[in-house]
């Protein structure tokens, strides 16, 4: 690298169809100066590209993408560095064109192919010269029109040295085509003692079998998709944006002007009506309205806004007008960094797909000499070359490196998309597959297990009086317990000649009578006795003396209290085979109380954020596989130490979120649902990786035996990677 950033660039790549045009193009857009790295998704047929602007372009990428044998729509090339809509848009309208060409092709094909699997299945009662000739044009038109595609890709593998599954089909649907057409010459032009052996109908049945699955395919593939569209379209194509001045006679007025959502900048004021959705994150300056945030927070019942209120994009307003004030618009919004991190996540490569790719390395090359191994056999045991060449054609038909290819990132893709409806981010992956196998939840306490704010717990003096003294203060725990008062609808007074002791506590004049509010040591000074602090005060909440004219009054006590899911989360994640361990800074006491509320018995208190990831490197040499969850502030090297790195946070602010996985609603309580999920796809992984596997062991040795005619072969390709889609979209109906 020169030391410039490097550019990332996503490209729809069009004419993929398995695992080796995954590695084809990679390495294409990889011997490209310039290029750091390259990953490419087939569920989504998308390239991801990292390159150093100083040294190439996104242009030169897509021409060593072409010149391997793929397409890059000139479109979607051009909005490359646009906003994700814009992306999306382009990378969609290919993909659309591409279905569309598919679609007419199939529909030639299978037009063609209906009549030929008659003629050919009608055991000689359409035989004659008119049959054949029949069978010749359809078998021929088939095979060098719609399966030209085939063709002509799997000729371009062939030569670049990496064939693919165009190349299995190429030679399949040629070498029967092209045997057919020799025998029939040679019996039109003479010698007609009987009918020819003829398999005009296999090579066409490759063309149209493998058209209509990769039609099917392209259906699923377009729904592996659906969520980040669906994100993307809940922020307005377009905002009413305040600015333009019209003079009426009586001085300017302010009107709003419809605008492009994507062309609104910082500092830009846009009106929101009742019902309409907000297109970017501000801050109200004018009106009040209640919002549904529930896509970036979860929160079911709307949220009040009023004048100085944050507002992001994609939110609902409800029945009053507002005026915004924007803060970030287009890919900088909260909704946009959320789409853009289920984008990452759906691209990324978990590990176990290196299984596939070591395995499909070898697997195009394999199966032609299995091929030319059972042309030599039948040969040698004396079938005729017709039959010899039916079974290998059958076996290049049969043999299917696609289900293979698909097995991992379809259901990485449909897992991760699932978990961000769910309100779970995952960082790709390589971070679902580890949040598979975590056995070990280190839990920090404030934020993560409590509910992050001081609580009034408990009160045996006068609430009124000792919240009409703390109002001096803006310590937390002051502000918890005037809180508290005020939330009773208790009247507070002022206090005189108030007088406070850092660490200690506040002494005031309240309506003549001398109050003291603080710690045991402070009333102990004064001179007043201090009892033992009641048992029903928790023992990890920070207790106030009170004392009154000398006389000593009671105490209150304020704690962070847990969360009111917390328990329930434990006890779920406990459910699942997995320990729960508290990790914290805090005092023992406090960890002690917060532990024994909900349900953990193991507690590391005092623990400074540097220590906590020796914690984790202790458990991980024990043989554990630990998560570390926690605020992603001070939990920054615990998080980074942990196999998966698990941080709270609310949609509005993803993207100081550097986890592995991100929980943006429910906090704590969607941490069983992510390790769930997390399960689940990688069940889903490995289901599909046997399917694949077992379909090819099992039915390439039948075709070779001759038990599996072409055109049965055929169809039996075509529906191996549509099962393995169909597989994968069962985790879109995915309920915790």
């Amino acid at each position: 690298m020169s030391g410039v950033a490097e550019v990332i660039v996503e490209l729809p790549i069009l004419g993929m169809t398995c695992a080796a045009c995954v590695r084809r193009v990679e390495k294409a857009a990889l011997a490209v100066p310039g290029v750091v790295r390259a990953e490419v998704n087939l569920p989504l047929s998308r390239a991801r590209i990292a390159l150093d602007p100083a040294m190439t372009s996104a242009r030169a990428a897509a021409a060593a993408i072409r010149t391997s044998g793929y397409d890059v729509p000139d479109d979607a090339l051009a909005a490359h560095g646009g906003g994700a809509r814009e992306r999306i848009a382009a990378i969609e309208r290919a993909h659309a064109e591409e279905a569309r060409g598919l679609r007419r092709d199939a529909v030639l094909a299978i037009a063609a192919t209906v009549p030929l699997l008659a003629i050919a299945m009608s055991h000689d009662a359409l035989a004659g010269v008119p049959a054949t000739i029949a069978q010749l044009v359809l078998g021929t038109f088939v095979v060098l029109g719609p399966g030209m595609r085939y063709l002509h890709a799997g000729t371009r593998a062939a030569l670049h040295k990496s064939p693919d599954m165009n190349t299995l089909i190429a030679l399949g649907a040629g070498v029967a085509w092209l045997s057919s057409l020799v025998v029939a010459v040679r019996w039109l032009a003479g010698g007609r003692h009987h009918p020819p052996a003829l398999y005009f109908e296999a090579g066409a049945a490759i063309v149209a079998f493998v058209m209509v699955g990769k039609l099917l395919e392209s259906r699923a593939r377009g729904r592996v998709a659906d969520a980040v569209r669906n994100l993307m379209s809940l922020a307005p194509v377009t905002s009413h944006r305040l600015g333009a001045s019209s003079a009426d006679g009586k001085g300017a007025v302010e009107v709003d002007v419809d605008v492009d959502a994507a062309a609104l900048a910082a500092g830009d004021r846009v009106v929101v009506r009742p019902g309409e959705r907000v297109p970017a994150d501000g801050t109200v300056i004018e009106g009040t309205s209640a919002l549904d945030e529930s896509l970036l927070t979860g929160e079911s019942l709307p949220v009040d806004k009023a004048e100085g209120s944050p507002i992001y994009a994609g939110t609902l307003n409800g029945h009053g007008a507002l005026v915004v004030r924007v803060a970030r618009a287009g890919a900088d919004t909260a909704l946009a960094r959320i789409a853009r991190a289920v984008e990452d996540a759906q691209g990324d490569k978990a590990p176990i797909a290196r299984v596939a790719d070591r395995v499909s390395a070898v697997f195009v090359p394999a199966v032609l000499a299995i091929a030319a191994g059972t042309f030599g056999v039948w040969l040698v045991a004396g079938a005729e070359g017709a039959t010899a060449i039916e079974r290998a054609v059958a076996v290049l038909v049969i043999a299917c490196p696609c289900a293979l290819g698909l097995a991992t990132p379809a259901a990485v893709a449909v897992g991760t998309s699932r978990a961000a409806e769910l309100g779970i981010l995952f960082a790709g992956g390589g971070a679902l597959e580890r949040a598979s196998g975590v056995d070990l939840v280190f839990a920090d306490k404030t934020g993560t297990l409590t509910t992050g704010r001081p609580t009034l717990v408990a009160a045996t003096a006068d609430l009124a009086t000792v919240a009409s003294v703390e109002q001096v203060s803006e310590h937390p725990i002051a502000r918890a317990i005037v809180d508290a008062a005020r939330a009773r609808g208790l009247e507070l007074r002022r206090p005189s000649d108030a007088t406070v002791t850092p660490g200690a506590g506040i002494e005031a004049t309240l309506v003549g009578r001398r109050v003291l509010v603080g710690t045991r040591d402070m009333l102990e000074l004064a001179g007043i006795t201090v009892p033992a602090v009641p048992d029903d005060v928790p023992r990890g909440a920070t207790v106030s003396h009170i004392a009154v004219d000398g006389g000593y009054a009671g105490v209150v006590a304020v704690a962070d209290p847990p969360r009111a899911d917390a328990a329930a989360a434990v006890a779920k994640l406990r459910a699942l085979g997995v320990d729960v361990a508290m990790l914290t800074g805090d005092r023992a006491e406090a960890a002690a109380w917060i532990a024994g509320e909900v349900g953990i018995a193991e507690v590391h208190a005092g623990v400074r954020p540097t220590e906590k990831a020796a914690r984790i490197a202790e458990a991980r040499a024990a043989g554990r596989s630990p998560a570390m969850v926690g605020d992603g502030i001070n939990d920054a090297p615990a998080l980074a130490a942990a196999d998966v790195g698990i941080a709270l946070a609310s949609g509005t602010d993803v993207a100081a979120a550097t986890a592995d996985v991100t929980l943006l609603r429910h906090g704590i309580a969607n941490l069983p649902v992510a390790l769930t999920l997390a399960r689940a796809t990688l069940r889903t992984v490995r289901r599909n990786l046997v399917a694949a596997s077992l379909y090819n062991l099992i039915c390439i040795p039948v075709a070779a035996a001759g038990w599996l005619s072409p055109v049965l072969a055929s169809a039996a390709m075509s529906l191996s990677s549509v099962s393995v889609l169909v597989s994968s979209l069962t985790l879109r109906r995915w309920r915790p």
